[in-house]
């Protein structure tokens, strides 16, 4: 289990990357982006942001590509808003867990519409 200070870093990048997000992409240039979790590594200089993406999948290609390029540029953004010793090197990952966790639930409402009540 993390330390308290690296589970408060977490949540303190997690939030100042997603703000950065919000205010560098259009919605309907990069689709809408959402972080939905930060890994740091315990000596925090490095750091995987599992993002999301909703949107065509074009507007899902081109979101992530626009979070690699603009890397620097985001990472530039967290370190002012965000004092550390060490800013860690953000790596984006596609996470897609709420896509996943949705189709779950699609299966389970299909289950419940084909099963039929139990009868007493």
């Amino acid at each position: 289990m993390p330390s308290l200070r690296l589970q408060r870093v977490r949540e303190l990048l997690k939030r100042e990357i997603g703000e950065a997000i919000r205010r560098e992409f259009q919605v309907s240039d990069a689709g809408l982006i959402t972080v939905n979790d930060v890994d740091v590594a315990g000596d925090l200089h490095s750091a995987s942001v599992f993002i999301s993406i909703l949107g065509s999948p074009e507007q899902q290609k081109r979101g992530f590509s626009l979070l690699t390029r603009h890397r620097n540029r985001i990472q530039g953004l967290v370190a002012r808003a965000v004092i550390l010793k060490y800013m860690p090197t953000l790596r984006f990952v596609m996470d897609d867990s709420v896509v996943r966790g949705n189709r779950v639930l699609e299966i389970i409402e299909e289950f419940e519409k084909t099963t039929p009540p139990d009868s007493e």
